[in-house]
């Protein structure tokens, strides 16, 4: 489809007869709007400085204020981080090929790229699955909330997390690096995606459909029951507490991270009923929902945090407006 658009690009063909695996790809971004990519890229990169900006802000925020030196702030400045790296890791490489028609990208980088893509989904899970614990500990276990979710603790849970989602994604690059790319190598996407890039190979890739369902099942689909779980158990205490005012003000204390768990799996759980149940929907509308699931959490996980956490608030505001002090 671009091809017809813009013409040939070199090395692109539809099938390759000769049996040597493609090393190099070439990502059309969102075929059948090519001609509405300058004004597709507006959003994207709006998204991507709001994200840079509010989540730079926050990670200055809570490193350099020793009063946001709690659990709750300390998790919320590693999902920052992850946002950051999942933003940069996926809209620069869209606004290249809506701005520059530059969508060539090798076989290493496009593996690359889809490693972190998915690690930092399954970190970024599994994160919000700990962030659910917090709530759990700080509502049910107020006075020894400091004591059980210590500084060290935390340090051995970021790592756990860092290395769940390593180990889980890792063995993808084997499974990709085996096949042999023989079909086209023209990939109708903005980035690179596990199933998206091997299914242009010419080999059986059963073992990479059903590792890609494990992984899910196994992290993202397991999160999701935990913190169910966890929320429940939450219910449980808040609504046996003596007062209204007590109530509520345990409930506002989890509205925020509810907000970024819809945020974070509703999309995603929009996208995978629509790519399971709606084939008759357009490809580029699979592809749009595909991005908004990279572009919206980023985007507005500080600014619900923001919104919603006072202590966030006052020191967004000593910094912005400092002579009001």
């Amino acid at each position: 489809m671009r091809s017809a658009v813009f013409g040939p690009l070199p090395g692109m063909t539809a099938l390759n007869h000769t049996g040597v695996s493609h090393t190099v790809f070439y990502l059309l971004g969102i075929p059948g709007l090519e001609d509405q990519h300058l004004w597709i890229s507006i959003p994207f990169f709006i998204s991507y400085v709001t994200a840079l900006l509010g989540n730079s802000l926050l990670i200055f925020i809570i490193l350099t204020r020793r009063s946001l030196h709690e659990p709750m702030f300390l998790f919320l400045c590693m999902l920052a981080g992850a946002d950051l790296v999942l933003s940069t890791c996926t809209v620069p490489q869209a606004l290249a090929i809506f701005w520059f028609r530059a969508g060539e990208i090798s076989l290493n980088c496009c593996i690359t790229q889809l490693f972190f893509i998915h690690s930092i989904f399954v970190f970024e899970s599994g994160l919000l699955l700990v962030m659910a614990f917090d709530r759990y500990v700080a509502i049910c276990y107020p006075l020894r909330y400091t004591t059980i979710l210590t500084h060290p603790l935390i340090g051995k849970i970021g790592v756990t997390i860092v290395l769940r989602s390593y180990c889980a994604i890792f063995p993808i690059i084997f499974l990709l690096k085996r096949l042999t790319f023989c079909r086209s190598n023209v990939l109708p996407h903005t980035g690179c995606e596990h199933i998206g890039l091997a299914k242009y190979a010419c080999n059986d890739i059963r073992v990479n459909i059903w590792y890609g369902l494990f992984v899910i099942v196994s992290t993202l689909l397991l999160d999701i029951l935990l913190i169910f779980v966890s929320y429940m158990l939450i219910l449980h205490a808040v609504f046996h507490m003596p007062s209204q005012d007590a109530r509520h003000k345990a409930l506002n204390t989890c509205g925020s991270h509810v907000c970024i768990i819809i945020l974070f799996y509703g999309p995603g759980i929009f996208t995978a009923l629509t790519q399971r149940f709606g084939r008759h929907i357009p490809a580029h509308i699979h592809i749009l929902l595909a991005n908004v699931c990279i572009l919206v959490p980023p985007m507005l996980n500080p600014i619900i945090y923001g919104i919603k956490t006072k202590a966030i608030q006052e020191q967004v505001a000593l910094i912005l407006f400092p002579k009001y002090r």
